[in-house]
């Protein structure tokens, strides 16, 4: 067996392998599987995945497909109508905080 991957979580292994063997590949995973603990992060939710070596190249190829596939899956990025004030809200609000700030100066040092 040859290590293909390693991913976090057995969530994301099982779904691998089920992917992997609708292919009619071999997978073997080797780690974190079915942890006690509901929550795992790092180190703790480690799981490889291996597959047979002479099943590498074709789950690579695989793995590629679908990660072409997930992204050409994506819905079209839709532009946002330009809001003519929303660019400038943010400076009249900087104005104001900055006048704010500097009339009780000018204030204090006229002594006024």
């Amino acid at each position: 067996m040859a290590r293909l991957t390693t991913v976090g979580g057995s969530f994301a292994a099982r779904v691998l392998q089920a992917h992997l063997e609708d292919e009619g590949l071999t997978v073997e995973l080797r780690g974190n599987i079915d942890s006690p603990y509901a929550f795992t992060v790092g180190a703790m939710s480690r799981v490889d995945v291996f597959v047979a070596e002479g099943d590498l190249e074709d789950a690579k190829l695989v793995m590629l497909v679908t990660e072409v596939d997930s992204v050409l899956d994506l819905p079209p990025q839709r532009e946002r109508p330009r809001d003519p004030w929303g660019d400038r809200a943010l400076w009249v609000v900087l104005v104001a905080i900055v006048l704010l700030g500097i009339i009780p100066i000018v204030r204090m040092a006229t002594g006024g």
